[in-house]
């Protein structure tokens, strides 16, 4: 974003001018081309269909570049990463996501580092000359986060994301500093399986305590539904009360896919440790373990955009996909 000289809001920032105002990148003496999107949109009015321009735009030009930059406001960052981590099927190159807090321009901004940053770790190569990173990746302030694994956590910090179940791929200081454990393991070489369809029909519900009947019913037979986030407490528990089980078991017995997410930062969903969990499990309710809200969402419209039955989505909705889960031994 750029501040309006007038009205002093902020508003999207043509990235034509971007050398102009971080004349460093030149200084990285690197073969450096842009893809300008158009037009700029404030990351609050993104979509469906920019994640496959986006997508479009890494698989065609994939065999001429090392790696991947993608600017993109803090705001859906999380979402795009998510769903570019299952749109890019066999990636093995760096797709590095990142923005500012403050915007170009300003004399305090982050956005210049962040931007330099990016495209340094783009084009780390390890000690057999392959990408460092060959995957989805946030790069904000001094850490590089999984993709799929990170959330917006501050409206007001320069750290504005946190991987909460993941541990940083790297951490950034006087150097940058990759945790080779942490980072995306690819034992193939296999040509990039790009995929662009999502499916819109799609929603997630947030349990509360005073939620009634009524509201749940009316929410779970929203028309076009193909599949719900539920967004449970703790380790995944709901209420035990009769009339919310049947609600749900009714839902899934229509073909409805429901996924348990927790609303917990950290931590992940335990069906079986209690009884609301365990209820909504033998109700046909599918574990997210320590998936995000942002990675279940769109890996659920991603799943159904592949033509899959219900079956397949729960099954494939339970086991990851593209590093944005560990599924959990404990009952």
């Amino acid at each position: 974003m750029i501040e309006d000289p007038a009205s002093h809001a902020l508003k999207p920032f043509d990235f034509s001018h971007l050398m102009d105002n971080v004349p460093k990148v030149k200084m990285l003496d690197y073969c450096i081309d842009n893809i300008q999107f158009h037009p700029p949109i404030d990351s609050s009015d993104m979509d469906v269909h920019h994640w496959q321009m986006m997508a479009e735009s890494i698989a065609e030009n994939y065999d001429n570049y090392d790696g991947f930059v993608v600017l993109h406001g803090t705001d859906t960052m999380a979402y795009t990463a998510s769903a570019l981590s299952f749109m890019l099927g066999n990636l093995t190159k760096p797709v590095i996501i990142t923005g500012s807090q403050l915007p170009i321009g300003e004399v305090r901004t982050d956005g210049e580092e962040n931007l330099i940053t990016a495209l340094q770790i783009a084009a780390d190569r390890d000690e057999v000359g392959d990408p460092t990173v060959r995957e989805v990746a946030i790069l904000f302030e001094n850490y590089l986060w999984r993709g799929n694994r990170s959330t917006k956590r501050s409206a007001d910090n320069f750290n504005a994301f946190k991987s909460n179940n993941y541990p940083a791929l790297a951490k950034i200081g006087l150097g940058i500093s990759f945790d080779t454990d942490a980072l995306r393991k690819v034992h193939h070489a296999l040509p990039l399986e790009p995929h662009y369809n999502f499916e819109r029909g799609v929603m997630s519900i947030d349990l509360f305590p005073g939620l009634s009947e009524e509201v749940l019913r009316h929410q779970l037979a929203t028309p076009g539904i193909k599949g719900i986030v539920l967004r449970t407490y703790g380790a995944g528990n709901g209420p035990t009360k009769d009339w919310f089980i049947d609600a749900v078991r009714d839902a899934v017995s229509r073909g409805v896919v429901i996924v348990n997410v927790t609303q917990c930062v950290n931590g992940s969903v335990h069906p079986h440790r209690y009884m609301g969990g365990d209820y909504l499990a033998a109700a046909g309710v599918v574990s997210g373990h320590d998936i995000t809200f942002e990675a279940a969402i769109t890996k659920m419209m991603y799943l159904f955009g592949l033509g899959l039955d219900n079956k397949e989505v729960e099954r494939r909705m339970a086991i990851p996909l593209a590093g944005e889960m560990t599924v959990s031994k404990l009952k």
